[in-house]
This record gives structure tokens, C-alpha cells and sequence, in this order.
């Protein structure tokens, strides 16, 4: 299975994915790029800004990847 696959699978059985959780659940570290292949071969997937606070209790801002399924 493919890294694209993973995300999709994963985006089928959740809604949203972050780079985080790209990384813990599926070892995916470079989630923008699989996502960007996505979107390159038609797949409908929006992205937007969730704030969250990292290790050092500093307010932050990741990406969060939703896919719209027909």
C-alpha cells in the first residue's frame, strides 16, 4: 500500500488528518507532499489553519487536511 493510499484510507475512516497524526498513526512524515499528489490527481481535499499548543505551552498553528467524498 502506497502512502496516498494510507491517507485515503485513513481520511475515509476519520474525517481530518494533521501532519501529526500523519505521522504517528501512518509514519507519513511529509504529509503536504502526499497531499498535493492528491489533489494533483483530483481528489477534492481543503486544508485550513487549527491553532494547538506544542511541547513548550507555545500557541502554534498546523494544517488540517479534510477530503470531500462523493
Amino acid at each position: 500500500m502506497t502512502q496516498e493510499e494510507r491517507i485515503l484510507e485513513y481520511l475515509s475512516q476519520h474525517e481530518k488528518i494533521t501532519g501529526i497524526e500523519a505521522l504517528r498513526e501512518l509514519s507519513i512524515f511529509r504529509l503536504a507532499s502526499r497531499i498535493s499528489n492528491l489533489k494533483k490527481k483530483g481528489y477534492k481535499i481543503t486544508s485550513k489553519l487549527v491553532p494547538v499548543v506544542n511541547n513548550y505551552g507555545e500557541k502554534c498553528h498546523i494544517s488540517e487536511y479534510r477530503i470531500y467524498l462523493p
